[in-house]
């Protein structure tokens, strides 16, 4: 039947405009089990000849799916937010030569992409361009680039940690090339592992499984042809082979992916169909310890198609199946070494057959529970989705939370804060709340609602109570340290109100009028000497805070008060220029003393009413400057 296809399947290379339910086995001319075909876009659209890898990214902005697909000459971004007239945006070209092999995958709403072309390194691309896109499709260009390496067959992203590793490059005999990517514009190079050779493909995690010993490890496990290494990454100066699993009739250790509950790890070998002539065979490894891994049991298929690559979902596996087209398993008896084909969508209608054309990834971690398909030589870009109708709600756990408000007396929760633990037999859900923004005005407890929704619509609620708290110590401003004379006739000099003048203000993110209080107060008459004025303010929430600043006052001498009192000083204190004005009588010498008395500067024979002197090239601290030999007065340099 499948050859009979072949026409009509060669012939079905325009975008789909309207969901093709999967009826009696077929939608449209792709045969199916469970799965309806979204939206299809051909190869020729994306002016290119082959698909390799794909991914996807959600926007947290506002829910949107975007598809990522490599491409032999660049990788492809496609909007599915309309998931049956997905919008083909643009292409980000190759960094140097067009190849078979791109990768591509996410972190932080940045892509990270590699390839086998020479050269090529790390591309990186930020996703948030794809939210204004005018005129699709555009050329994109990379935000940022990686060259600690030059080709790469694969990337691998552990999204909890911020690090990348490339697999498959011209470094580490092939094995993981660490890179820090928590700065996803300025990726660094941190080392590398090439202790169990060349990896063709990895996964990292961290680690939450039954071998209480690496709890809390990131864990690295390799697929490297011929076996299955487990590397403990933690220390990225110095990486750690736990142990290496291996399998019977092996012919090319492929890729894998550990179970949700890291118990086992599901391989795929990328010969051994071709090589053996048996249907396509799913490997389970046993991970319970992972010092000592163990080989668990083999699933054989329903095709002799070659395997790909394999996601995890709940109890569900997807498989790129090359000519299979992507074929889902229940692992829920992974325990009683049993899988069981649940569904179906071949993207590949011609044959079976253990070649290379047809699907080469699935993508299948959307809330929505549309499925990408990347198909390789043939086909293009697929969007599927479950037939099976869903009727059964999720279920809402809340879980309570204490915020606090910033700077601008704001703080916006998201959903994710609020969720303890909601859950739907999907494996996906979307979240929200009825509120999320607070301010000052919401200090104190907040019932919010927060609705978790399925793929299929189906809803449920939960309320969670939201703590605002304002723990932000107003900002409070003082007067720098000062110099002043003493009042005129007077031994003392009388303290003026910094509040009053606005010398000393105090700003709030959520008090409006703060009360700042002033030690020693306004009018207190201060003796000859160096003083400390402090201020001090509190919020309507309790949070204080203090300043304060040096006030120094010097006496005027008797003989020297008809001098003095035409004085001018200024600025005191000052960082470059000090100025010195006399009125009453002119400037013939001035000197310059540092605290221990050596003299500094000197200038004689001024006869000048006024003079500027550069004291910029003084360190910090107090001088005392001496006029005509009469006078000292202090000057303090900032």
């Amino acid at each position: 039947m499948k050859k009979l296809l072949l026409p009509i399947f060669l012939a079905c290379f325009s975008i789909s405009q309207a969901q093709t339910p999967c009826v009696n086995g077929m939608a449209g001319s792709y045969p199916c089990n469970g799965y309806d075909l979204q939206a299809h876009i051909p190869l020729s659209t994306f002016n290119a000849s082959s698909s390799n890898d794909s991914w996807g990214w959600t926007d947290p902005q506002d829910g949107k799916e975007y598809a990522l697909v490599g491409l032999n000459n660049g990788t492809a971004f496609i909007d599915i937010s309309d998931p049956v007239n997905p919008v083909y945006l643009g292409k980000l070209p190759t960094h140097t030569t067009s190849t078979t092999w791109r990768d591509v995958k996410v972190y932080n709403n940045f892509a990270f992409v590699v390839s086998e072309a020479g050269g090529h390194g790390m591309q990186v691309f930020d996703l948030a361009r794809l939210r204004n896109v005018n005129n699709p499709p555009v050329t994109f260009t990379e935000d940022a680039h990686y060259g600690g390496f030059g080709s790469a067959h694969n990337i691998v992203i552990n999204e909890e940690t911020g690090y990348a590793y490339g697999v498959g490059t011209n470094s580490y005999s092939g094995g993981a090339h660490f890179i820090n990517i928590q700065d996803p514009l300025n990726p660094v190079g941190v080392g590398g592992y090439s202790g169990s050779g060349y990896s063709h493909d990895a996964q990292v995690v961290i680690y939450n499984g039954p071998d209480t010993d690496y709890t809390g490890h990131e864990i690295y496990i390799g697929s490297n042809e011929n076996h299955v290494a487990i590397v403990d990454v933690t220390d990225k100066s110095n990486p750690q082979l736990i142990a290496s699993a291996t399998y019977t009739n092996d012919s090319y250790t492929h890729q894998g992916w550990f179970t949700e509950d890291q118990k086992y790890f599901i391989v795929g070998d990328e010969l051994d169909e071709l090589n053996f002539g048996f249907n396509t065979k799913t490997i389970t490894l046993d991970f319970t310890d992972l010092d000592n891994p163990q080989f668990h049991f083999e699933h054989y298929g329903e095709t002799p198609a070659i395997d790909h690559n394999g996601y995890i979902k709940g109890n569900e596996y997807y498989l790129a199946n090359y000519k299979a087209g992507m074929r889902v398993l229940n692992i829920s008896n992974i325990d009683g070494e049993s899988f069981s084909e649940i569904g179906y969508f071949d993207t590949y209608p011609a044959n079976d057959n253990s070649g290379f054309e047809g699907a080469w990834n699935v993508y299948p971690y959307f809330g929505s529970g549309n499925i990408i398909i990347s198909n390789y030589l043939s086909g293009g870009f697929f969007l599927v989705k479950s037939s099976a109708p869903d009727n059964t709600d999720p279920i809402a756990v809340c879980q309570n939370i204490t915020v606090e408000l910033d700077e601008n007396g704001e703080v916006i929760v998201a959903a994710s804060e609020v969720d303890g633990g909601s859950s739907d037999n999907s494996g996906s859900y979307t979240l929200s709340l009825d509120q999320n923004t607070f301010d000052c005005s919401d200090i104190g407890t907040n019932s919010v609602i927060l609705t978790v929704t399925d793929p299929s619509g189906n809803t449920d609620t939960c309320t969670a109570t939201i703590t605002v708290e304002d723990n932000l110590a107003p900002a409070l401003e003082c007067p720098s340290n000062n110099l002043v004379n003493n009042d005129t006739g007077e031994t003392y000099y009388t303290l003026p109100d910094y509040i009053a003048n606005n010398e000393a203000t105090a700003s709030d993110n959520c008090t409006t009028n703060l009360t700042i209080s002033q030690d020693p107060t306004a009018g207190t008459q201060l003796p000859i000497g160096t003083h400390t004025i402090s201020f001090e303010t509190t919020d309507d929430e309790g949070n204080v805070v203090n300043c304060s600043f040096e006030l120094t006052v010097e006496i005027l001498g008797v003989d020297d008060f008809k001098f003095n009192n035409g004085l001018s000083i200024y600025p005191n204190p000052t960082t470059n220029l000090v100025t010195i004005d006399s009125s009453n009588e002119l400037l013939n010498t001035i000197k310059i003393f540092d605290i221990s008395g050596k003299q500094l500067y000197t200038s004689n024979n001024l006869n000048a009413s006024s003079k500027s002197i550069d004291i910029s090239y003084l360190s910090r601290g107090i001088y005392f400057i001496t006029l005509n030999d009469q006078v000292t007065k202090k000057i303090i340099k900032n």
